[in-house]
């Protein structure tokens, strides 16, 4: 098949309305299999492409990318319109790299293949670089709510989005040809890999006992960074209460654990005697250990962790650091250099939170739970680590209070619901103003808190033993994966100048 050629002229618009399509298959629109659509497009450019310059491949994957990323992460200007243009311009950026090795990728015979690695390399890129990465709009998270989620549970995230690309050709191939026996095989192969995610199992790994967990949602006292200090710890104390009082009443079983969220505790307990005497007294009434999300104090004055801690009437218990703190957001690399820049970091950011370099498996009600905070859901090893060491059940403490109003949390509660069906596990989310829920071990939406006000969640869930084909996989086949990207792109740039060589 030999694609029509293609100028910048059209090249470079087609990208950026490509780009947007994409980005629609996302809430706050969640159009299925949009981002499919989209990806299918970028490919016939850069198959168009194929005699272009690589300024012309280049900009056409930084319209794509801008196209893509500025829909898709907007409510990044709920925390300020600098750290969205930022992280957006960032984010584009990576897309000039995969465009250029996604149009060597496509010279290549057997090309769905080989671009399903390179667009997986650059996923991997953009997961991990600068800094911790940022491992949003991934393909793989658009698989949610379709047959191809059950993918998940057998290749892991970047499987699951070498299957969505390779979905996408052969989308590209039936529109485009050549010939009617090419385009019935390009049929059958969409239909093959339906059929195949329609049938593949999903469900717990392993199950081995049950747990009555509840979830307290404290909310927030207002607009996010304008409240006092201590005011949401008040309102998780209060909520926490009136569960209390409702197990006493027998209108809620007795849990095995309670869960708070994130940032539950602005003040350290290990450091203020009043707020430790709180915890451990609501333990006491509850008769049952808390999961505690916290700030808490770091070995300098200038230094933090955001920490979940197991609180039980007789103290603290296992400790979870969160392994993948926020840029710009928890911490500020180039403290001084960047403040300089934007005044206004010092004074939301006063403190740098440093990272944890443990896995979050911790006991808790003779049960070992995975847990993870916030962003810290959306990096494959930070949950297979959790795994890993034994964790039955995963949690996500998160906050999201910064993102009221925005398509931030649904976007989050897709990932984690994704995780749920990868990891074989019951995946509940405490937050503190939304959306905390439970998720079953098939993707499934089993309960859901009113968002932006105090709720309580009460469920049993069931505890997994075992580990799924993902988590023992997941791992080598991304390494597999990106050696393979990188291979698509030099072989297919080598072929390109022995083509071009009189």
């Amino acid at each position: 098949m030999r694609p029509a050629r293609l100028g910048w002229k059209t090249a470079w618009p087609a990208a950026a309305a490509l780009g947007v399509i994409s980005s629609l298959n996302f809430d706050p629109v969640g159009i299925p299999f949009a981002m499919v659509a989209g990806v299918a497009g970028f490919i016939w450019l850069m198959r168009g492409l194929a005699d272009a310059s690589k300024r012309t491949v280049a900009v056409t994957g930084l319209c794509y990318g801008a196209g893509f990323m500025g829909p898709l992460i907007w409510w990044m200007n709920a925390v300020s319109s600098g750290a969205y243009i930022g992280l957006a311009l960032a984010e584009t950026l990576f897309f000039i790299p995969i465009a250029l090795a996604l149009r060597a990728a496509c010279r290549l015979r057997a090309w769905p293949l080989w671009g399903a690695a390179v667009w997986v390399l650059g996923e991997w890129a953009r997961g991990r670089f600068p800094f911790t990465g940022f491992p949003w709009g991934r393909l793989a998270h658009t698989s949610i709510d379709t047959p191809f989620s059950s993918y998940a549970r057998l290749l892991a995230m970047p499987g699951t989005s070498a299957v969505l690309f390779v979905v996408a050709a052969l989308v590209v191939v039936v529109v485009m040809g050549p010939g009617l026996r090419t385009r019935l095989g390009a049929s059958a192969g969409i239909l093959a890999l339906l059929g195949i995610g329609a049938v593949l199992p999903t469900g717990i790994a392993g199950a081995d006992g049950t747990r009555q967990v509840a979830l307290v949602q404290g909310n927030v006292p207002g607009v996010f960074l304008t409240w006092p200090r201590g005011e949401i710890l008040d309102l998780h104390v209060a909520e926490t209460m009136r569960l209390v009082e409702r197990i006493d009443a027998g209108d809620v079983p007795q849990p095995d654990m309670v869960l708070w969220p994130e940032n539950a505790t602005d003040i350290d307990p290990y450091a203020d005697a009043a707020v430790r005497g709180e915890i451990e007294t609501l333990s006491a009434l509850l008769d049952a250990p808390i999961l505690v999300g916290g700030l808490l104090n770091g070995p300098t004055s200038k230094t933090a962790y955001n920490s979940g801690v197991v609180w039980t009437a007789d103290g603290p218990g296992d400790r979870y650091n969160k392994l993948k703190p926020v840029p710009f957001g928890e911490y500020v690399p180039f403290r001084k250099e960047a403040g300089a820049v934007v005044s206004r970091l010092g004074r939301d950011i006063p403190r740098d939170m440093l990272p944890g370099d443990e896995p979050g498996a911790m006991r808790i009600a003779n049960t070992l739970i995975g847990d993870t905070i916030c962003y810290d859901i959306a990096y494959d090893d930070v949950t297979r680590r959790a795994v890993d060491a034994g964790a039955q059940l995963m949690v996500v403490q998160t906050s999201n209070a910064a993102f009221t109003g925005t398509s931030q949390p649904e976007q989050q509660w897709d990932i984690s619901r994704l995780r749920a069906i990868e990891t074989g596990r019951w995946v509940v989310v405490p937050s503190t103003n939304g959306i905390s829920g439970v998720v079953d071990p098939t993707g499934r939406s089993v309960e859901r808190a009113p968002m932006h006000e105090p709720a309580t969640l009460s469920a049993k869930v069931t505890l997994a033993s075992g580990r799924t084909p993902a988590i023992v996989i997941g791992r080598y086949l991304e390494w597999l994966l990106v050696a393979a990207g990188l291979g698509a792109w030099w072989l297919g740039t080598r072929r390109r100048q022995e083509h071009s060589t009189p």
